[in-house]
């Protein structure tokens, strides 16, 4: 055999094997045989690794298992060592001596320690918020005093300015909360005009609330950031240096500090951006805290039901039975499909892993004289679906650009009942893919050439987009893909009305444009869509060229 000639895998050996001087005085049967017994090497390298993974997975699941058992009597140790605990100090109180203080004692003197620091700090607090309501009129209107509010940073020395001349309006001072954000307006106070004091004395101000916004519902920009920014002719909020501007609604206010602190600016916008992120968990937190609350409150009997399925003496008493082909089988075998699964996923071996789902989801709808065993196993192979349903999605955005690849994928997440989230997964990964190649497209001062690239690379894009989608999704959802083309079209008009803005419409430059663009939308006829009337510049370029390439729709 030839494959003999080949060396010693276990040997070190770098030399490299010249195939075709092996086989130079080969015959042709010796040549199959070589072909054959490297397929049977390959394939028996492919089954020992396989099976060592099979076998890796099955003591993980094992030692899985042991570490469960190792936490619930690490629980009861625990609990133990808690009642000892307890009882040494009752112990150590009846005997009343006078010795150094027990446990118990330390540990209530932590606590009023505790206590102590935590209503020191609230009093800080307190007085804060009280100096900021004598400092700033009508701050105590949007600023009333609840628990934990307090303020993070105040920042003087700012100026409005008006968002559509950008001149300055007002000076004003902002006052930034763990919750909100205030900013007071500076105002001159009324004078008497009786009063003997100098007239040269520059008047006395005072600060008045004007705007008070929750952090959780505002957007803060750093508009000085556009100025290192390569898309600066793309952005939607001009470059200004020491500027902020703050979008609540559809509201918009724009803030410049003073040219020589830099720092003031910076400091606004970290600390507004650290102060959101600790809000947010908070209320995250306090939210999470809440729903556990809920589900123990209503869910009390459910989950102490689910907890005897759980133990397996209790389970093994219960004794379910489950018709299988004709077969009666109990939980313990439910369990070994469970685990079968978990090895299927392991290994990624999809469509196994698919109809054990499928299959274990329709066993459980037999059990409707069990209620709780049903809610046990359907939970125990949603968790494992979720998981399924995580790599596919993966492998998915991975290779959207395939067919077949796409929808397979697909087939497996909508058998799953995860085909919502299949179709956000696709369209948001083709628009990634569709804003990147379009970025890429560089204005070198050929207008038509730029039009063609982009053109191209969007129109293209929609019409392949559309083509896999018809094949992977049933028509019924084909609403959504159509929604989705249409916003990159509005987004690819945009870009069209931008460049040709300072063209003379029916110019030859902005014909030949309009020619190029209608000649790739008419590509979308391969897959049934037409949005040549879809086509349309904004604003002065507005014209009916070509049969349609300014018509409304």
């Amino acid at each position: 055999m030839l494959i003999c000639g080949l060396p010693d895998p276990t040997v070190t050996d770098t030399r490299i094997i010249d195939v075709a001087n092996l086989l130079a005085n080969a015959s042709e049967q010796d040549i199959r045989e070589y072909q054959t017994s490297l397929r049977k090497l390959k394939n028996r390298t492919s089954a020992d690794l396989q099976q060592s993974v099979y076998q890796n997975r099955t003591q993980f699941i094992k030692i899985s298992k042991e570490a469960e058992k190792l936490k619930e009597e690490m629980s009861t140790l625990r609990g133990l060592m808690s009642e000892l605990t307890t009882a040494l100090g009752q112990a150590g109180a009846t005997t009343g001596s006078n010795g150094s203080p027990s446990l118990e004692e330390t540990l209530v003197g932590r606590r009023h320690a505790n206590r102590s620091s935590v209503a020191n700090l609230e009093s800080m607090w307190s007085i804060q918020l009280q100096t900021l309501w004598k400092t700033v009129e009508r701050s105590q209107k949007f600023l009333p005093a609840i628990p934990g509010r307090h303020i993070v940073l105040e920042s003087g020395q700012w100026i409005e300015l008006d968002s559509a001349t950008w001149k300055p309006r007002r000076p004003v001072h902002i006052v930034l909360l763990n919750d909100h954000l205030l900013v007071a307006a500076k105002k001159r106070k009324r004078m008497d005009p009786n009063s003997q004091n100098n007239s040269k004395a520059p008047a006395p101000t005072k600060l008045v609330a004007e705007e008070c916004w929750p952090l959780q519902d505002i957007d803060l920009i750093d508009l000085g950031a556009n100025l290192d920014s390569d898309s600066a002719d793309d952005s939607e909020e001009p470059a200004v240096p020491n500027a902020v501007n703050i979008r609540y609604g559809p509201k918009s206010f724009t803030y410049r500090t003073d040219q020589r602190n830099v720092r003031a600016k910076n400091d606004l916008v970290m600390t507004f951006r650290k102060t959101v992120e600790e809000l947010r968990k908070g209320l995250r937190t306090e939210a999470e805290a809440a729903a556990k609350s809920t589900e123990l409150i209503s869910g009390s009997q459910s989950l102490s039901r689910r907890s005897e399925m759980f133990d397996s003496d209790a389970r093994d008493k219960l004794d379910i039975l489950i018709d299988v082909d004709g077969k009666q089988q109990n939980m313990k075998w439910v369990d070994g499909q469970l685990d079968e699964l978990d090895i299927n996923i392991a290994l990624q071996q999809f469509e196994d892993a698919v109809a054990r789902v499928e299959k274990l989801r329709k066993l459980t709808k037999t059990l409707r004289g069990n209620l709780t065993a049903q809610d046990v196993i359907n939970s125990k192979i949603d968790v494992r679906a979720g998981k399924l349903a995580e790599i596919l999605i993966r492998a998915l955005v991975d290779t959207h650009s395939f067919l077949n690849a796409t929808k397979l994928n697909i087939s497996w997440l909508t058998r799953l009942g995860f085909d919502d989230r299949a179709r956000e997964a696709y369209l948001r990964a083709r628009s990634e893919v569709m804003t990147k190649r379009a970025r890429h497209c560089v204005f070198e001062g050929d207008l038509p050439l730029y039009i063609f690239q982009v053109s191209f690379i969007y129109f293209t894009m929609i019409k392949n987009t559309i083509g896999i989608y018809q094949q992977c999704f049933p028509s019924n959802m084909t609403s959504a893909c159509i929604k989705w083309a249409k916003g990159h079209l509005d987004a690819f008009n945009a870009t069209l009305s931008r460049q040709l803005s300072s063209v003379e419409p029916d110019s030859q430059i902005w014909v030949r444009c309009m020619d190029i663009v209608h000649e790739h939308a008419g590509t979308l006829a391969e897959v049934g869509v037409d949005f040549k009337n879809l086509i349309h510049l904004d604003g002065n370029n507005h014209n009916g060229h070509s049969g349609g390439a300014g018509a409304e729709s």
